[in-house]
């Protein structure tokens, strides 16, 4: 009995090279396909004049220089062709959106409304080979085995997407990858209220995206570093989970900052769920009244924790600082529970009467080591004091002034732990650093610690105000 051969859907294994990473302001300058239509395979190719800068650390990667595109058409001039080029197909990249994206928005710029059904190979290589720890293209190259002929070059990167469908088509079969089509290619739900056309405007970028209800009422703001799969995938839970379902109900429209990177996306997340207080997110605190413990030695040579609060608070600049607490009450119940994990005399801590000769409550229930009737040596319980609290100091800010961390083509300005704001040039730069006191913030504070003591260490510019 004769076997009847399984056959896909068209397919167009595309990749462009452009100026840069954001479609609404980058161009495209070059643009290969592989089309598989039944056992066929078609080629297409062009270069395309982006009528623009090409930066040249781009020049670099991809090899396509100004002088090799400025004869080359336009993209307005080669649309039409291209649109019959993908009409009715697949489309299939790697880190799909950016690619769709920006073909996307440069047909839109042409007048011409441009919709396909699209595949990502990140996702398909996650689905077939979820053992792998990474599935970026240069993984995928070294794992498979792939012939590279050029990297970085629009149909060299297209062939070598076309050999990975292959990869997968030998070790799973046909009718696997067909069933693999539908379930990565199947529109998801989208909320009542919002039109396919928004979610398709929003940019696979780093940023922070807002869900607005009726009268424009922030609902919620989250943050990624891929807007658009972050977006999809709260609409994608509302088929299961009963928070998504309801926030996926209310939702009446949707907007999003791009950032230049997850850093700031992060710090601007903070600075946005503060200012509009959307309902579904945690409420986060501002810092006004904070305050944090100073360690004083006292009279008997006992390191005693004095309370701070914010009139005399001056993190970044105060070395004998610990917390940082949002109340009193936090900063009491803290130092409180400090002392009953870690043995610690309250009486000595200041948080019960200290009465000479006598021991504290804390030492009648076993729960204080005995200082404060010099069982255990002062030296000993002050050591234990700075040793617990030490986790929790407030550092001093490591710069003579105000920083710059670069990330993307945006500068971070922060001095003495507070953001400033965010530069895209040197003028921004400097006016932004010359803009004196900004307001302490613990959970920017907390985010830019972070950053400096992990992969931003690198990127940090000292700024000399002029």
């Amino acid at each position: 009995m004769d076997i009847e051969e399984v056959f896909y859907p068209n397919l167009a294994f595309v990749d462009i090279e452009t100026t840069g990473s954001r479609f609404d302001l980058d161009r495209i300058t070059e643009i290969g396909i592989k089309t598989l239509t039944g056992n066929e395979i078609q080629v297409w190719e062009r270069l395309i004049n982006p009528q623009t800068f090409i930066p040249q650390n781009i020049q670099r990667l991809t090899g396509i220089s100004p002088q090799m595109v400025e004869n080359q058409p336009s993209f307005d001039e080669v649309a039409n062709e291209l649109m019959q080029e993908l009409e009715g197909k697949i489309f299939i990249a790697h880190n799909a959106r950016f690619d769709y994206g920006f073909i996307k928005a440069a047909f839109k710029r042409s007048g011409i409304d441009f919709k396909s059904k699209v595949l990502c190979t990140v996702k398909l290589s996650r689905l077939l080979f979820p053992e792998q720890p990474r599935h970026n293209l240069d993984t995928i190259i070294n794992a498979h085995g792939l012939q590279v002929s050029v990297r970085h070059r629009a149909l060299g990167d297209a062939d070598l997407l076309l050999q990975f469908w292959r990869v997968c088509e030998s070790r799973f079969g046909k009718e696997k990858l067909n069933e693999v089509i539908n379930q990565l290619v199947g529109n998801p739900s989208l909320p009542p209220n919002i039109d396919k056309g928004l979610i398709d405007s929003i940019p696979d970028g780093p940023g922070c995206y807002i869900f607005y209800g009726e009268n424009k009422t922030p609902l919620y703001i989250g943050k990624s570093i891929s807007l658009r799969s972050r977006v999809m995938g709260h609409f994608q839970g509302a088929l299961t989970q009963r928070k998504e379902m309801k926030l996926s109900l209310q939702i009446r429209d949707i907007d999003w900052i791009q950032t230049g990177g997850e850093l700031g996306a992060l710090i601007l997340e903070s600075r946005l769920i503060k200012e509009r207080m959307p309902s579904m997110n945690i409420k986060l605190r501002r810092s006004k009244d904070l305050c944090g413990w100073s360690l004083v030695e006292d009279d008997a040579g006992v390191l005693v924790p004095v309370l701070v609060t914010h009139h005399q608070l001056a993190p970044g600049l105060q070395d004998n600082l610990y917390g940082l607490f949002y109340s009193k009450r936090e900063a009491h119940s803290y130092l409180k529970a400090i002392a009953k994990k870690y043995h610690l005399c309250e009486a000595l801590l200041g948080l019960e009467k200290r009465v000479e000769g006598k021991s504290c409550f804390g030492y009648q229930v076993k729960q204080c080591n005995g200082a404060c009737l010099n069982l255990t040596p002062i030296a000993l319980h002050n050591l234990q004091l700075k040793t617990v609290l030490e986790l929790f100091k407030v550092q001093v800010w490591p710069y003579s002034g105000p920083i710059a961390i670069k990330e993307g083509g945006e500068m971070i300005v922060i001095d003495k732990w507070c953001y400033l704001g965010t530069a895209i040039n040197q003028d921004e730069l400097y006016e932004l650093a010359d803009s004196g006191e900004a307001e302490f913030d613990l959970d920017i504070y907390k985010i830019v610690k972070k950053a400096l003591s992990g992969p931003f260490k690198a990127q940090v510019i000292p700024i000399s105000i002029r």
